[in-house]
């Protein structure tokens, strides 16, 4: 599904990753850890293509991204849901039209847009707040509609960078619930933390990384 091999990135005298290699199969779920720096964020950026390796090889679902013709991205981005830590709502729409957005820019039919909005707002457990806007919702509310934007179109990988970064402990176990019940659907999930308590036990997937290099890959 995902292999990285030798992968270098450099930001100008900053290597942010260093020759890391690894694959993640279909359906699994992983964790990237690592302190601040460590080179999560851009190790999820070269995923979901918004920077390219300066070393090394990324194939994701097949496709080898170095390769990739600029006009072939969208397209690929459309198997990638991403869910950021600072939700990235937008202001002057409700809950609704912003899960519905991801779908009108594909040009998908409103009733099929209907449909699958309130399936994603089901499984985040939102539906009464449809007609809400984000400055009326909490931190972890406005942490689910990131969600449910980023499944609505049925991603085969989903990417979280930090997504209980800003959350207490009562919705951060609420979006973990989630992203567990994605996941048994069979989206291969990529999730970056600091926060280790959230990997202990879990029997999942660790790659951790530590100065741009990659230290550990075990189950937590």
């Amino acid at each position: 599904m995902i292999k990285f091999n030798e992968v270098t990135k450099v930001y100008e005298n900053i290597t942010a990753l260093r020759k890391v290699s690894f694959s993640i199969e279909k359906g699994e779920f992983t964790f990237v850890t690592g302190p601040s720096g460590a080179g999560k964020s851009t190790l999820l950026k070269l995923i979901y293509l918004a920077e390219k390796p300066d070393e090394g090889s990324i194939s994701i679902a097949g496709w080898e991204t170095l390769s990739l013709k600029e006009k072939a991205i969208p397209f690929v981005r459309r198997n990638i849901g991403i869910v950021f830590q600072d939700f990235k709502l937008l202001p002057n729409k409700n809950v609704y039209d912003n899960i519905a957005i991801a779908l009108r820019i594909r040009g998908v039919k409103e009733s099929e847009i209907k449909s699958r909005v309130h399936e994603a707002l089901k499984l985040v457990n939102l539906r009464h707040k449809t007609e809400s806007f984000p400055s009326a919702l909490s931190g972890g509310e406005q942490q689910r509609v990131t969600i449910a934007r980023a499944i609505v179109g049925e991603p085969t990988v989903l990417i979280a960078d930090e997504p209980t970064g800003n959350l207490d402990v009562d919705n951060t176990a609420g979006i973990m619930r989630i992203f567990r019940e994605i996941n048994a659907k069979g989206t291969t999930i990529i999730f970056a933390t600091h926060n280790m308590e959230l990997v202990k036990n879990t029997g999942l997937r660790v790659l951790k990384l530590d100065n741009g290099n990659l230290v550990r890959d075990e189950r937590a």
